[in-house]
């Protein structure tokens, strides 16, 4: 199942998503592959397509640009050619990857991508947020019974329902929903992480982060929110350039990244009200009743002798207004702790 094989249960997934960030040069997503690992990603995730299987070269309106991203004013077609990585990596790509142990998919676009990732023996597959509505693809990819990932971004509910049950349909329920913002970058107002447990709620399914923010806060916040997978575009160095470079962490950002997820793991914790030895003697710390004032035995116990202050010896506070009132049952010394033993007709009372 997709929650032991990504050990959901025990940490939350982390991966760095190289995408476009290669520059072209298979050293450099060897590196980029090698680096993530270094910084603590549990996986490292390719896109699979060519601008052929994604697009067309065609420059009319309706393939150029502008929707006031980073990359207005191209053309879809010489956008996707720089940003593609080549298919006949993919085979050494993915051997180093085991080499690494670390794990290594990614996101087809088409069903010849999909097949290529079955002959390298993929163990999962990312569904990209603009792909959430290719219920053909979809359905293609579950069928080969793998963990599917689905981006959000675009979504309505509706079209998130029609891609969950075409998966189910196809005898696949090892689903993620990753809630995403597709903006690049992304505003951190409009993150909207609650969104993630509501999806989680209304489709009984594992859910994440696909985070496209400038920074790890919005990631870190997640996880406090139920995100049991980060995906996080990720660089080697960014003066590499390219179309993702601007929102992505590198190294020593996402080795951050990994990091502060790990403390707000711990922080997290489970729901504990055990008195451990360490609560025990940290109750020294708080408060009881002590008396302030030397007390001669018959003497009653006032408001000017007895008072509720640290450190935490005596009797609880909260039986104050019973000693109040009573006989002290002995000589008691300024700076003793009350006890049962010191108050007349109370004595044996439990504290």
């Amino acid at each position: 199942m997709l929650i032991d094989q990504f050990d959901l249960r025990n940490k939350v997934f982390i991966i760095a998503e190289m995408s476009a960030n290669h520059g072209h040069d298979i050293n450099i997503a060897k590196e980029t592959m090698k680096a993530a690992k270094e910084a603590g990603a549990d996986a490292i995730k390719m896109q699979t397509y060519t601008p052929d299987t994604i697009t067309i070269d065609c420059d009319n309106e309706y393939f150029q640009v502008k929707q006031g991203t980073i990359w207005d004013g191209r053309t879809l077609y010489d956008l996707y050619r720089e940003a593609y990585t080549p298919w006949e990596w993919h085979e050494e790509l993915m051997n180093y990857a085991k080499e690494l142990n670390i794990i290594c998919f990614s996101s087809p676009f088409d069903p010849t991508a999909v097949d290529l990732l079955e002959g390298l023996n993929v163990p999962a597959y990312k569904i990209a947020s603009f792909e959430i509505t290719d219920l053909p693809l979809i359905e293609y990819v579950a069928s080969k019974q793998k963990p599917i990932i689905l981006s959000t971004g675009i979504a309505t509910m509706s079209e998130i329902d029609e891609a969950v049950e075409t998966c189910r349909k196809a005898g696949n329920d090892q689903i993620i929903l990753l809630k995403c913002t597709s903006a690049y970058p992304a505003k951190i107002e409009d993150a909207n992480l609650k969104t993630m447990q509501n999806l989680k709620e209304t489709f009984n399914v594992e859910v994440g982060l696909s985070d496209h923010t400038i920074g790890i806060t919005v990631p870190v916040v997640s996880v406090a929110l139920g995100a049991r997978v980060i995906e996080k575009h990720f660089i080697l160095d960014k003066k590499i350039g390219g179309p993702d470079a601007s929102f992505s962490l590198d190294p020593s950002e996402f080795k951050q990244l990994v990091e502060s997820v790990r403390e707000a793991e711990k922080a997290i914790g489970s729901v504990d009200y055990e008195m451990t030895d360490k609560k025990k003697k940290s109750r020294e710390f708080s408060r009881s009743l002590f008396v302030v004032k030397d007390i001669k035995k018959g003497e009653i116990f006032t408001k000017e002798n007895v008072k509720s202050i640290r450190p935490g010896y005596g009797i609880k506070p909260k039986h104050l207004y019973e000693v109040m009132g009573s006989t002290a049952y002995m000589d008691i010394n300024k700076g003793t702790p009350v006890k049962w033993e010191h108050v007349k007709k109370l004595y044996n009372k439990e504290n």
